[in-house]
């Protein structure tokens, strides 16, 4: 073999293992939150709430994000992750939602220790979570508030769909997040009503 050739061979070997490498190459991972999008605008009521369980779908109860790719299919993304379990992230997002709603500090986080002497729990079941890129972020969730004086208990259902104003992930996350407002809003009115009905007599 010729200097020549085994020099051409080497060159070729060399671009087969960059092509390679660079196949291999991992995409990085990216990781989003969802966020409150209200502002609180001070201390107006004393009521303390305890916000949890939150329960999610099974499909969705993963650090990857769940794409919905038609009315039965859908893909999950290995480098697209929520920064926290989704189903605590909820949560938070709906607490500090709760907080400018109700204009009280009072809100904890079920099972946090403090949440056990709250005035109100709130129990909230996610059944739908559905996201597509571009398009639309779609929640559902049933959710009841019950009083702890007296067991007096309102429910609900919320759902919404939220238009996605990009096309990235980012842009999914803050329409998930504007989806979390209105089901916040929804329960701080279920608050509100049970805050002013009178408590249930209980027996001797």
């Amino acid at each position: 073999m010729s200097p020549d050739t085994a020099l051409h061979r080497s060159k070729i070997l060399i671009l087969v293992l960059c092509a390679l490498a660079t196949g291999c190459a991992s995409a990085p991972t990216r990781f989003y939150t969802l966020s409150s999008t209200l502002t609180p605008t001070g201390v107006t009521d004393a009521m303390s709430v305890s916000v949890g369980p939150v329960s999610i779908p099974a499909q969705v109860d993963r650090p990857q994000i769940v794409v919905t790719e038609g009315p039965n299919r859908v893909a999950v993304d290995e480098t697209s992750r929520w920064a926290s379990p989704l189903s605590d992230a909820i949560a938070g997002v709906v607490a500090a939602n709760l907080i400018a709603l109700l204009g009280t500090q009072q809100v904890t986080l079920f099972p946090q220790v403090t949440s056990a002497n709250a005035d109100y729990r709130v129990a909230i079941e996610v059944q739908t979570f559905e996201s597509a890129p571009g398009s639309a972020a779609a929640l559902s969730a049933v959710w009841s508030v019950r009083r702890k004086e007296d067991g007096k208990t309102q429910s609900g259902r919320t759902s919404v769909r939220e238009p996605v104003s990009g096309a990235g992930f980012e842009a999914l996350a803050a329409a998930h997040s504007r989806a979390l407002t209105t089901l916040s809003r929804d329960i701080a009115d279920a608050l509100r009503s049970l805050s002013r009905s009178p408590a249930l007599a209980t027996p001797d």
